[in-house]
């Protein structure tokens, strides 16, 4: 009951309530990336939901266009502006996707959408982690974010799935808070973005 019916319930009525609440906070950020973004403020990329059907997700830019002598785009550590590590830093960058909850792609608490291109190189165990709608965060997140390595994070995210639960997602919500203050596990290490996963 509580994850078909409640659950999405609370994800429709939080996530209206804050994206009301964010909105000065939605419009500020818009106009500084604006600027450090040369006029593209948002990220949307296609991801995979439950049952892995296609979705486009929300989030805002805190990397730039820019491109090396042949043509490619630079390291991730070398586009990512000084105001989209701050927006990364504080997690503000996942306000948008509060827009996915509220259309029904996404919960606020669940696994964190992945790239489609990794789809295809999950195995059985991994592929478990589409059982349920991704979510803005989640057991993974709260048990080292980006800072973990591939199997822990989805160990964490089979976990969820099959214990899913109110009194999980009260927890999930404060240690998330907790995350954003002191700004854990936002990177991997020596590194602006978690390394690819390669199936292995």
């Amino acid at each position: 009951m509580y994850i078909k019916i409640i659950k999405p319930l609370l994800d429709f009525v939080f996530s209206f309530i804050g994206l009301v609440l964010l909105f000065p906070l939605f419009v500020v950020v818009c106009c500084f990336l604006f600027v450090a973004n040369q006029g593209k403020v948002f990220f949307i990329q296609e991801r995979p939901g439950k049952n892995t059907k296609i979705f486009k997700i929300y989030k805002f830019k805190t990397m730039n266009d820019k491109r090396g002598a042949d043509g490619k785009l630079l390291h991730d550590s070398e586009r990512l502006t000084s105001v989209g590590k701050f927006v990364r830093k504080t997690s503000l960058d996942e306000i948008p996707q509060l827009i996915n909850v509220l259309k029904g792609d996404m919960s606020l608490i669940g696994p964190r959408p992945l790239l489609t291109s990794y789809v295809h190189l999950y195995n059985e165990f991994q592929n478990r982690r589409h059982e349920v709608k991704p979510g803005i965060t989640g057991w993974a997140q709260v048990n080292g974010r980006n800072a973990i390595s591939w199997d822990q994070k989805f160990a964490y995210d089979v976990w969820y799935v099959e214990n899913c639960s109110f009194l999980v997602d009260v927890k999930i919500i404060f240690r998330t808070f907790l995350k954003v203050i002191k700004k854990e596990g936002i990177n991997a290490a020596d590194a602006a973005t978690i390394e690819p996963f390669n199936g292995e």
